[in-house]
């Protein structure tokens, strides 16, 4: 299989590094570059500039890996070394709702009230575009919705996550999400692709009272989401020619060992090429600009707390699963 999966990660002194997952092991691309006698491309500085080389880099990154350079000495065990998000300062982050069940049944649970099970019931016979929560959502099925969050609050794999003060209703929520890669503005759905430079596991946790408080005034989400470490990501960026078939990979999550949620990336309304092409109408895109898929949810289970009815706690360990994608996990911390 083609493309490559990386990783930004830390080596003793502090330094970020950017590396590539071989057999198991994380590959100093960089100096992988230099140990064959050359000058070590421009794409191996960072994460954000191997996005910013756009298909080039990910040519390139491919033929160095097929070269098979001497790598006694370049390669890290995962466990050995601190990884980071991939792009540990996205140039944006933006996050959308496009999978219909997380919408149809969070409206249940948020606004039904005792309607709730007659309206689960009522699905079964009409679907949930014509349940009572279905219409109650009609502006989804028009336009994919999304809203911005705070790229300075992204952490990665096992960071911990910090609960706002005063949360009583923190959660977790199941979601993928793409890291563009080629500048574009008007970007047509038929040609979003070519501007996608890779994808990786998101958890957009919420604080769920405060979301829903500050957003009785019709603005938001803002403080329900806007707070430091709120954003995980990570723990490799794969790229697009690694994946089969983006839209059929399973996602799972578990906390504390238990699974909590299952579904498909294939499940969603509204995928991301749909979501490109929403976004960047009279929008340039940039490259290290992150697109979140919002909540998965689908026919065999609930993708966050919310739906369950059931929140996290401190000392909760939280982990998001994404077939040929890696393992999620961060540990929940009180504020």
């Amino acid at each position: 299989m083609r493309g490559v999966r990386l990783a930004t990660y830390l080596v003793e002194g502090g330094d970020e590094r950017l590396g590539a997952l071989v057999d198991g092991r994380v590959l100093d691309l960089r100096a992988a570059a230099e140990s064959m006698g050359g000058e070590a491309p421009p794409w191996s500085a960072s994460m954000l500039e191997f996005l910013r080389a756009g298909p080039t880099g990910r040519r390139e990154a491919e033929e160095l890996l097929a070269k098979r350079p001497d790598m006694e000495g370049l390669m890290h065990e995962v466990g050995e070394v601190q990884l980071r998000a991939p792009v540990p300062r996205p140039e944006s982050l933006r996050d959308a709702m496009s999978f219909e069940r997380h919408v149809v049944q969070a409206t249940r649970v948020t606004g039904l009230g005792r309607l709730a099970g007659v309206d689960t019931v009522l699905e079964r016979v009409v679907g949930p575009r014509r349940s009572l929560a279905g219409r109650l959502n009609r502006a989804f099925y028009v336009q994919p919705p999304y809203y911005r969050s705070n790229p300075r609050s992204v952490v990665g794999p096992g960071a911990e996550v910090r609960m706002p003060k005063g949360c009583q209703k923190f959660d977790y929520e199941l979601e993928w999400g793409v890291f563009i890669a080629v500048q574009g503005r008007d970007i047509s759905a038929q040609r979003a692709a070519e501007h996608i430079g890779g994808y990786t596991i998101f958890n957009d946790f919420s604080a769920r009272d405060i979301q829903f408080a500050e957003m009785r005034s019709r603005l938001g989400p803002a403080k329900g989401k806007n707070f430091d470490t709120g954003n995980a990501m990570g723990p490799y960026l794969v790229t697009p020619e690694q994946l089969v078939d983006p839209y059929d990979l399973a996602m799972t999550a578990r906390v504390n060992g238990q699974e909590w949620s299952r579904g498909n990336t294939g499940e969603a309304y509204w995928r991301f090429e749909q979501l490109i092409e929403h976004i960047s109408r009279d929008e340039t895109l940039y490259p290290g600009d992150f697109i979140g898929s919002g909540t998965c949810s689908g026919a065999q289970g609930m993708g966050c707390g919310l739906e369950q009815r059931r929140f996290l706690s401190p000392g909760d360990v939280v982990e998001l699963e994404v077939q040929g994608m890696g393992v999620l996990r961060n540990r929940v911390a009180g504020s």
